[in-house]
């Protein structure tokens, strides 16, 4: 059974960051595609960054130069530094990977 665990988030003021992490068990995880989420209030569930197998890497533009997408395979975690936080980046961040989310974790950007 795949178990996807998210963690990190939290409430800062605009232009801080961020560190959220994406714990996977289940799955062989250094073969696995993960990738982050995010749903703000009213709005449609979007692609933050993905990263695959071999460490490719993608981004959204809203988020590009401002996010890192990373993994570790020794830990099965991934991690999403977020840096320079503007309040549109308020929203539930969620982790994805071999058909399964984790319960997501809040993120709340203040001016």
């Amino acid at each position: 059974q795949v178990q996807v665990v998210e963690s990190g988030g939290g409430s800062v003021q605009a232009g801080g960051s961020l560190r959220l992490s994406c714990s996977a068990s289940g799955i062989t995880f250094r073969e696995s595609y993960i990738a982050w989420y995010r749903q703000a209030p009213g709005k449609q569930r979007e692609l933050v960054a993905d990263i695959n197998r071999i460490g490719s890497k993608n981004y959204v533009d809203s988020v590009r130069g401002r996010f890192t997408i990373s993994r570790d395979n020794a830990k099965n975690t991934v991690y999403l530094q977020m840096n320079s936080l503007k309040p549109e980046d308020t929203a539930v961040y969620y982790c994805y990977t071999t058909d399964s989310w984790g319960q997501g974790t809040q993120v709340i950007v203040s001016s």
